[in-house]
């Protein structure tokens, strides 16, 4: 009785009580499947089940589309925080330096050069996860510079969005972003280069207002919110019912607002024809 009260009962209840490591399943918001992290993650985070494309980090996505996952960061000088010295419950600048900390980034944007497929490009990744990838001074600036380098270089850019829109701690100067990125771009664009823009979920506000709509290659992935207002706003200001999938990338896509919807594995192959379609375009 002894060894099995000393020896046997501890064992089973050890193995019984064992902690399940958190995180071990993801549920799709989707269509509720519950999917192991080792196959969501083999499968980009997208959904095996229904193919909805869930977010991914701004480094993720430069180690998906640059070849051998291999690209340089380019950095900015430093820009001045809180300009107009915020506060609601918190200091704007208590909010940023808590988005820092929880992530790898300074800011919700990413800037990176390398080769895809073979080719060098510029790519500018947004990251959700900073502050819902809202758009003040900075992320205005390091878009306006991928425009620069991009124009100076004589390298196509590419820009990955997933935005609220503009960051509304910094007030009518980050409206100012919108201008300031469209200009950056109609540079790049009357030099004589080639921009592609991919939309992700969700590509809204200012951002969508801006750079995302001109780029002359506009793509999106499957299922993505992109629109200024949100639907719901739109739906209570002029009281109708909106139709079906309104703001889905597929909705736009119907109504020439997009030129094409590209699978998240797809998208790097996608990205690499366009390039070598637009080499000669610099003249």
């Amino acid at each position: 009785m002894n060894w099995i009260a000393n020896f046997v009962r501890p064992k089973i209840r050890a193995l019984v009580n064992r902690e399940v490591p958190e995180n071990l399943w993801h549920k799709c918001p989707s269509c509720a499947q519950m999917i192991f992290h080792r196959e969501l993650e083999a499968k980009n985070r997208v959904c095996p089940h229904c193919g909805h494309h869930m977010r991914i980090g701004a480094r993720q996505r430069l180690s998906l589309l640059f070849d051998d996952g291999q690209f340089n960061l380019i950095e900015l000088p430093e820009t001045p925080v809180d300009p107009l010295k915020f506060r609601d419950r918190k200091r704007y600048s208590e909010r940023l330096r808590e988005a820092q900390s929880k992530g790898d980034n300074k800011e919700a944007i990413l800037v990176a050069h390398g080769k895809l497929g073979g080719m060098p490009v510029v790519i500018a990744s947004f990251d959700f996860s900073f502050m819902g990838g809202s758009m003040g001074e900075v992320v205005g600036e390091k878009i306006a510079l991928a425009c620069d380098i991009a124009r100076v270089e004589r390298l196509p850019l590419v820009i990955f969005t997933s935005s609220g829109g503009a960051r509304v701690h910094e007030g009518v100067l980050s409206l100012m972003q919108m201008a300031k990125t469209s200009a950056a771009l109609a540079d790049l664009h009357d030099a004589g280069g080639v921009s592609i823009c991919g939309m992700t979920h969700p590509t809204t506000g200012g951002v969508t207002a801006a750079f995302a709509s001109v780029c002359d290659f506009t793509l999106a992935e499957p299922g993505a919110l992109i629109g200024f207002a949100g639907p719901r706003v739109i739906a209570n200001t002029i009281k109708q019912e909106l139709p079906p999938g309104f703001q889905r990338s597929e909705f736009l896509l119907a109504k020439g607002q997009l030129d094409r919807i590209v699978h998240r594995d797809a998208m790097r192959a996608e990205l690499a024809r366009l390039i070598d379609f637009s080499a000669g375009c610099w003249g």
